[in-house]
């Protein structure tokens, strides 16, 4: 459930300071942040912070000026006897989107759990969001091979339009050669033997202005999502091939350049 990107132009990056949140007040901000980012269905509230930085999850913060822009939320979890860092929620105030805040509060979050020894954070997100499917699988190297149909529910939430909440679960292997080329910019191609899942480049005009257009173009993604994934493919990028069509790019689990997955384990 991140939403780091967008539209607008205000502070520059370097005037943007990112830290650790510790106190009540800022949990609080998050919360401010959170029900601008999402509207007020039912914001995660200031007590979920709380429990998070006292059991080893994470309050990042963006501030310019020693206001808060944006912020990331993470809690600890367990799987497999590997510790992980699940990153909830994430968002930046939309007049200082576009300016690289989302992508320093993710490689903030990187550093701080690498030190902890953590190697894996995951996160939800909207397949249907190309910007920010862009934003976590070409710009910070994550994969996905598991889908979530109506994840959350229908929520009141002007973002959902009323739609089920289908979410893509980002793997972002902290440590893996494929990170570490992705953050520096040294692009990693993918196979000849990749499949593609074709989605309208203007697909959040669609939804947003007729829900059942939406719903169908949902429902025809969810159901190669889930076929390919079901056949050993993993989500490892996004294209766009023209102005009408988008595609995400899915390779084969053993073929990823730079990174070993290591089998999903029942949840």
């Amino acid at each position: 459930m991140e939403r780091g990107e967008g539209e607008g132009v205000t502070a520059q990056v370097s005037e943007i300071e990112i830290r650790h949140c510790e106190t009540l007040d800022e949990y609080k901000q998050c919360v401010r942040l959170e029900s601008l980012t999402w509207g007020i269905d039912t914001p995660v509230p200031s007590s979920m912070f709380v429990v998070a930085h006292h059991t080893g999850g994470q309050i990042l913060g963006a501030f310019s000026e020693g206001k808060m822009i944006g912020f990331t939320m993470a809690v600890a979890g367990l799987r497999a006897g590997q510790l992980f860092l699940h990153s909830h929620m994430t968002a930046v105030l939309p007049e200082y989107r576009n300016r690289g805040v989302g992508r320093r509060l993710k490689l903030f979050q990187r550093q701080d759990a690498l030190k902890r020894g953590i190697r894996v954070v995951e996160w939800t997100f909207d397949p249907l969001e190309l910007k920010n499917a862009h934003f976590n699988l070409v710009r910070l190297g994550a994969v996905a091979r598991r889908y979530i149909p109506n994840c959350y529910g229908i929520t009141e939430s002007p973002l959902h339009v009323g739609l089920p909440t289908d979410r893509l679960v980002a793997e972002w292997w902290l440590d893996s050669e494929r990170v570490k080329n992705i953050l520096a910019d040294n692009a990693v191609p993918s196979k000849d033997t990749a499949a593609r899942i074709e989605l309208p480049t203007d697909v959040g005009d669609i939804r947003a202005k007729d829900r059942i257009a939406g719903e169908r173009v949902q429902s025809a993604a969810r159901e190669q999502f889930e076929k390919h994934f079901a056949d050993g493919y993993v989500a490892t990028s996004i294209e766009r091939r023209n102005s009408e069509i988008t595609e995400y790019i899915l390779e084969r689990a053993e073929e990823l350049a730079g990174l070993k997955l290591p089998k999903i384990q029942a949840e």
